[in-house]
């Protein structure tokens, strides 16, 4: 696959993400756990029969622990998001989220030696500053409670170390990867119900609207992110999904008919700038990488 492709899967994966929000908003009952519970089970079904029912537990030990660890990886940033959203600002927690490519950065140098360029560098300081923008300004970093600040963090480097897993797993397919972190967050969000005394018997539209979210917007978009991140550098790669929180407000503006705001607009913009600098910079490089023999 080249470099392209791989960009192109990913910021595909951020535009099926983005969707998440508009029909998360159209749960009233669920609570968080939940909502993570029957998410993330949704993705099992899906995942085993693409996978292969005989192929799954040979698969599952070929990814062997870079596998493990990217799973681990997917429930800090489920959980985290879901814990984050629950005790701070919407905007304070969409910023720090956008740390994921500075974890990745760092993550990837340390595990993978993946060098970091100064235009990269760049690219995730310009869509730091465009999201700043869209939240309305400096003042959101570190606003509301610790828990919901530390958890969007540890939402961000989750993402991140799945990301950094995938290239260092050095497996053709990750999807067991992904699978495994399905069944760790259904786990997950099951045990937390149980321990802050939430139900896991929603009404039956809720549970299969989050079923279906498992199914299709989360499997779908894992799928694709997966596959491109094989090509990409891990640091760019998780600036690329930044699009997911470009369009999210979009969304909830068409279909909700939510205020779309001149600063999520002019944010909107440098966010964009940013995602398009850095994919291309990254296929200029590829491009000037030698070829194989």
């Amino acid at each position: 696959m080249r470099y392209l492709t791989g960009a192109a899967l990913i910021m595909l994966a951020g535009v099926v993400w983005s969707v998440q929000g508009v029909l998360i908003r159209q749960l009233h009952e669920a609570g968080s756990w939940a909502v993570l519970f029957w998410r993330s089970f949704g993705m099992v079904p899906v995942l085993v029969l693409w996978i292969g029912p005989t192929r799954v537990l040979p698969a599952l030990r070929q990814v062997g622990w870079a596998g493990a660890a990217g799973g681990l990886g997917l429930v800090l940033a489920f959980g985290g998001a879901i814990v984050a959203l629950q005790s701070t600002t919407v905007a304070n927690a969409v910023l720090l989220f956008s740390a994921s490519p500075f974890f990745a950065a760092v993550f990837g140098r340390v595990l993978l030696k993946e060098p970091v360029s100064l235009p990269t560098w760049g690219a995730i300081l310009l869509a730091v500053a465009g999201i700043l923008v869209m939240v309305g300004g400096v003042g959101q970093i570190g606003g509301g409670q610790v828990l919901g600040t530390a958890a969007a963090l540890i939402s961000a480097a989750g993402f991140a170390a799945f990301t950094v897993t995938i290239r260092w797993g050095h497996v053709d397919d990750m999807l067991p990867a992904v699978l495994l972190g399905g069944i760790f967050s259904a786990i997950a969000g099951a045990a937390a119900a149980l321990i802050a005394g939430q139900t896991l018997a929603v009404p039956p539209f809720e549970a299969g609207l989050a079923f279906g979210m498992g199914v299709v917007t989360l499997t779908g978009g894992m799928y694709l992110y997966t596959k491109g991140s094989q090509v990409v550098p891990a640091a760019q790669a998780t600036l690329l999904s930044l699009i997911e929180v470009l369009l999210a407000p979009v969304w909830a503006w068409a279909v909700l008919g939510e205020t779309l705001s001149a600063n999520s607009a002019l944010g909107g913009a440098v966010l964009l700038t940013a995602v398009v600098l850095n994919a291309a910079l990254g296929l200029r490089t590829a491009r000037q990488r030698p070829k194989r023999p």
